[in-house]
Parts: structure tokens; sequence; C-alpha cells
């Protein structure tokens, strides 16, 4: 039980790190909270500090959340298990104890906490998401197209024990985006790469 909580903790905790903030003020000396976006993701770090900074916070917003499921998984790999420690990874994300309890828009983290889970439908997820920004032109449109279609790709894969999870995380990313929405309901969401993810 212990370790369990540990692990939980630790999922939180390692999903709070602002690895965008980190990652621009290391390589261009900006927070990018106070610029652009005003977002800590991807999107706009590539915008602030240039293409490379912005896959390098991707990259580690992914991976905070894959480590952690991935210790879960090999300590005690029940869904319920499992899911918690998904979840406080994101939540974390979110909820940053970093950052005042403020946070990204959780896209790159659930995609971390699925890629040891259910790589095949993720990676259709994921497919689909690009797709959809190459067309639209709005990365925003593209997080939310992977979030939705992700409990498909779970259904048809035939993963149903992480069906409950990827809701929860849709409905989560779906609320984050929730000004974006608006903006694009309104023809104001930026384009091309000036969404946030």
């Amino acid at each position: 039980m212990i370790v369990k909580l540990l692990i939980l903790a630790g999922g939180y905790l390692l999903g709070s790190v602002p690895w965008g903030v980190v990652i621009a003020r290391l390589a261009c000396g900006i927070d990018p909270r106070n610029d652009g976006s005003h977002s800590t993701g991807a999107t706009n770090v590539s915008r602030l500090c240039g293409f490379k900074w912005g896959v390098a916070t991707l990259a580690c917003d992914v991976l905070k959340g894959a480590l952690p499921v991935w210790l879960a998984l090999a300590v005690s790999p029940t869904p319920l298990f499992v899911t918690m420690t998904a979840l406080a990874c994101v939540l974390g994300h979110v909820f940053s104890c970093f950052m005042h309890f403020g946070g990204g828009k959780a896209v790159a983290t659930t995609i971390g906490v699925f890629l040891p889970l259910a790589f095949l439908p993720l990676l259709g997820a994921c497919i689909l998401c690009i797709f959809m920004i190459w067309r639209s032109g709005y990365v925003s449109v593209g997080s939310l197209t992977l979030v939705g279609s992700l409990p498909v790709f779970l259904i048809i894969g035939g993963y149903w024990q992480w069906i409950v999870l990827s809701l929860l995380l849709c409905a989560l990313v779906v609320w984050k985006h929730r000004e974006n929405i608006s903006r694009l309901r309104q023809g104001t969401e930026k384009a091309w790469l000036k969404g946030r993810i």
C-alpha cells in the first residue's frame, strides 16, 4: 500500500513539473505564461523559442505521463490502480502544485499515460489528430479530435479496461479547451500551430 501511495504521489508531482516553463526559461530566457498564448504547452514554446524546443517540451510532457504509468503496471497492473496513477499524472499537469494549481491543457500528458497502455489505439488517434490539424489548420481541433476519438479506437481494439480513463480525460481536455472552442465558434481561434496543446 505504501508503495502504491508513493507512486500516486510521485505521479502527481512529476505531472506537476511545468516543463514548458523550464525549457522556455533555459532556451530563450522567457516565461511562456507571459507571452504568446500564455500557455506552457509545446505549441506556445515552439512559437516563442523555436520548433526544437517545442518538440522537447512535448517529449517531456509525454514522458511525465508515461513513466509513472509504466511503473504502476510493473508494481500492480490492476486497471483501478493504473487508472488512478494515470489520473494523478494528468491532474498534476492541469493543477500543478508548482504553478499555484494552474497548468496546461493535458493533451500531451494524456498521450503519455496511454503510451504504455494502448499503443495502437493511441497511434490511430494521433494520426487522426495530425490529419485534422493539417485539414483545419487548428491545433485545438486536432487535440479535441485526439481525445474524442481515443475511446472509439480503444473499443475497436478491445481495450475495455481503459475506456473509463479515456472518457474522464476526454472530458477534462474538452473542459480545458472551452476557451478554444468558444474562439472556434466565433472564428477567432489562432490558426496553424497557434492553438494550445
